[in-house]
């Protein structure tokens, strides 16, 4: 079990607006979603650069965190939700997209390059270390788009044949993400990692 286990941040990336909502680049903020209402919290928006959300589970002080800065600013809103709640770098976890992996796949890690992901890259490059640990969902196909169309693949909505796996794996993450918070990143992996 990890050391220092008395409070952690989830972050689920997204852009917000109505016209993102259901769309593949935003499994990170269903997933934040999936959570609070787990905890039962709601998300405030007091926050200026970020919707924030705190709960208690398992004896662990957890704090919810959507940045409003768009996918591409996202380090900017972590970087204002990290000096609020003091919460250090090793205990959060950032839940993204990941059109690399096939659709249902997750892949928790504590550390890593930004993959090509713009938000985590925002991330890194704000917090300036790529030792943030991350929970990719795998939102791709088994045949995926051209590269020139990858931008608009990852903001569309998912199918309806992918409706059932990808809110099963929002619930996964969910648990994955509560599993972080109460019992460290070790147990997280072992236990949802998709092999």
């Amino acid at each position: 079990m990890d050391s220092d286990l008395d409070s952690a941040m989830i972050v689920g990336l997204g852009n917000p607006g109505a016209e993102y909502e259901g769309t593949r680049h935003n499994v990170g903020f269903m997933a934040a979603d999936e959570i609070s209402a787990l905890l039962r919290v709601r998300f405030s928006s007091r926050h200026g650069t970020f919707d924030y959300a705190r709960a208690r589970a398992g004896g662990v002080t957890v704090h919810l965190v959507k940045p409003l800065t768009y996918m591409n600013l996202s380090g900017t809103a972590i970087s204002e939700a990290l000096a609020m709640t003091g919460t250090p770098v090793g205990r959060t976890l950032i839940i993204l997209d990941d059109f690399q992996l096939p659709l249902g796949a997750l892949r928790i890690r504590p550390a890593g390059s930004d993959g090509g992901h713009r938000g985590l890259a925002s991330v890194i490059a704000s917090l300036q270390t790529d030792r943030v640990p991350r929970l990719r969902c795998g939102i791709g196909r088994e045949v995926l788009p051209p590269k020139e169309e990858r931008r608009d693949f990852v903001l569309e909505v998912f199918e309806p044949g992918e409706a059932a796996p990808a809110r099963d794996m929002i619930h996964r993450a969910a648990d994955a993400a509560r599993a972080f918070a109460e019992s460290g990143i070790e147990h997280a992996m072992t236990v949802y990692n998709t092999p």
